[in-house]
């Protein structure tokens, strides 16, 4: 894959994520849309964050989009996109159609935040109309990669050659994954620079399983969206003066499903995505153990990053820690595609 045109690519997503930050909070600060906070978390986030303008996640939407669009371009004139091939029209529209799926889970997150913004309170849509919604825009996401010729059902497990063919209970069982997926990044996002730091791992990540797989489109995907999150962890790391909102980490979180299934890595995007599973996997854990109990916790606080804020860690070192462990998990989800395709 071009490198110029990954850095290039990464290089504009910053620089517009970062820049729009300049006019974008201030107005955000005028309309007081403001982070409404929990009063079940820590009680300290109350009195640190409470009011810091939200819906920032629309830096590094645009700033993707744009950065996306042009390293797009610079691939054509490159030679690196092929209409005239069926392989290549499909590498393109599944780069494509991975990014409309992020963007619409953007919208449905825009409308939460809007919706605790008008309220004043941390209540936006119902889970009912969450799961709808998002039910809706898997639907569409899958449904257009099958009329774009994207057939293809079975999960490969890499390196020991296993292909499981999964038929029409593909769609059904990969679903539930982009929403679970999409509502654990979202959960990610709980302190200051956690989940836009997790994601610049997981993107540099697959630039390099993309690069392996001359998946070159869902490259520059991945470059842009590293390249925006950084330009906007320069105005949210601690102390954030904006946060990204549901419209950010939605967004994200169908960026997320979008590289792993848009390279047919189902397995290998699980591994990559551990440190947001696990934090959505501790909430199921110790929703179930409370009920199970009658009102016993098993960790202090979910998502688990708050645990380790109640054992006295800074946002910065659960930062580090969450960003070190995408780093392990994301270096075995490269080694087993190298060493599969070797």
């Amino acid at each position: 894959m071009n490198i110029w045109t990954l850095s290039v690519t990464a290089a504009v997503a910053l620089l517009i994520a970062f820049a729009i930050g300049f006019p974008l909070i201030p107005v955000l600060r005028k309309l007081k849309f403001g982070q409404t906070i929990l009063d079940i978390g820590p009680a300290w986030h109350k009195a640190q964050k409470q009011g810091t303008p939200t819906m920032g996640g629309f830096m590094f939407i645009i700033g993707i989009a744009a950065a996306f669009a042009l390293g797009l371009f610079m691939l054509w004139r490159g030679g690196y996109i092929n209409f005239g091939e069926f392989a290549g029209r499909l590498r393109f529209f599944n780069a494509v159609a991975g990014i409309l799926l992020a963007i619409s889970m953007g919208f449905m997150g825009f409308l939460d935040d809007w919706l605790k913004v008008r309220r004043k309170k941390n209540e936006g849509l119902s889970v009912t109309q969450k799961l709808f919604m998002q039910t809706l825009i898997v639907a569409a996401y899958f449904t257009s990669r099958v009329l774009a010729g994207d057939t293809g059902t079975s999960v490969i497990f890499p390196i020991v050659g296993w292909e499981l063919p999964l038929g029409y209970f593909y769609y059904v069982v990969m679903g539930l994954g982009i929403i679970y997926i999409v509502n654990a990044v979202n959960f990610t996002d709980g302190i200051d620079g956690l989940c836009g730091s997790v994601t610049v791992v997981y993107s540099a990540v697959f630039m390099v399983i993309c690069g392996l797989l001359a998946q070159h489109e869902l490259g520059i995907l991945a470059a842009a969206t590293a390249g925006g999150c950084i330009g906007f962890l320069i105005w949210n790391f601690n102390p954030a003066k904006v946060f990204m909102g549901d419209t950010g980490s939605m967004f994200l979180g169908g960026l997320v499903c979008a590289l792993g299934l848009g390279a047919k890595v189902e397995f290998v995007m699980v591994i990559a995505a551990a440190v947001y599973i696990w934090e959505a996997l501790t909430v199921m854990i110790q929703t179930t153990y409370f009920k199970a109990t009658g009102g016993k916790r098993l960790f202090k606080m979910t998502p688990i990053h708050h645990s380790f804020e109640m054992r006295g860690w800074s946002e910065s070192k659960i930062v580090f820690f969450f960003c070190t462990i995408g780093v392990v998990f994301g270096a075995a989800a490269i080694a087993l595609v190298h060493f599969d395709i070797s």
